[in-house]
């Protein structure tokens, strides 16, 4: 078998690569697992350097706790710790910590509370933020052909009604910034008044996700191997 050979021009900038890469997830996530545009097209995103270089040895002991539960949690240091989080007060790393910490208090199902990250940040194309609430479905054993078919989910049979009511109120407010009054009354059949809130609470707050790693051109961890690998 002839060796793999990459489409792109062989003289190309970081910038050729982002575009291309970023292009081949709008296109292809839509329509193929996230595990195959991981294996497909990661490589080459691998090769995107972070706009500001990762910081591998912070300073100050709170810093060093962080990174290590970080180690120990994920099997690595996540990007957006050695990015950004190093880089601000302590408050603005504990408060991207505090939002996962909510989400433990909510009371759609956890497989719905991923569903909604994860369609957010696939419109976003927020790789970093696919990528690990990809893998905390592996972590916990969640139904992967369902996560496999969220970009089909208006016609999937794996989704119920009430599921695709919410997503069709997600991907509305995510692409549109503003929901039809028909869409929420859709999603309204199917959720309580307190589960309403939360299914916004879920796409406003993945934003601050999405456009921390998106600013800073935080790409991928490739957290699914590493679930995957623990899971053997």
């Amino acid at each position: 078998m002839p060796p793999h050979k990459s489409p792109l021009p062989q003289h190309r900038t970081r910038a050729d690569i982002n575009k291309y890469f970023i292009l081949c997830v709008k296109v292809l996530g839509a329509y193929y697992p996230f595990a195959f545009i991981a294996n497909s097209f990661l490589e080459e995103g691998r090769q995107m350097n972070t706009f500001l270089a990762p910081i591998e040895k912070p300073q100050g002991v709170i810093r060093k706790l962080v990174y290590y539960f970080s180690r120990r949690q994920f099997g690595k240091v996540l990007t957006p710790l050695k990015v950004y989080v190093a880089r601000m007060p302590l408050g603005f790393g504990l408060f991207q910590q505090k939002i996962s910490k909510l989400d433990k208090g909510l009371t759609l199902p956890p497989e719905m509370v991923l569903l909604v990250r994860q369609a957010v940040a696939r419109i976003n194309v927020c790789l970093f933020c696919m990528d690990i609430s990809r893998s905390f479905t592996i972590r916990a054993s969640m139904n992967q052909a369902k996560f496999d078919a969220l970009g089909e989910y208006q016609s999937s049979p794996l989704f119920s009604d009430a599921e695709r009511a919410a997503l069709d109120y997600v991907t509305e407010l995510t692409k549109e910034k503003k929901v039809n009054p028909d869409t929420f009354a859709r999603m309204a059949r199917h959720y309580s008044e307190r589960k309403i809130c939360e299914i916004v609470w879920l796409v406003a707050s993945e934003h601050v996700y999405n456009m921390t790693n998106i600013g800073l051109n935080i790409h991928s961890d490739m957290l699914c191997d590493i679930a995957k690998r623990n899971r053997r």
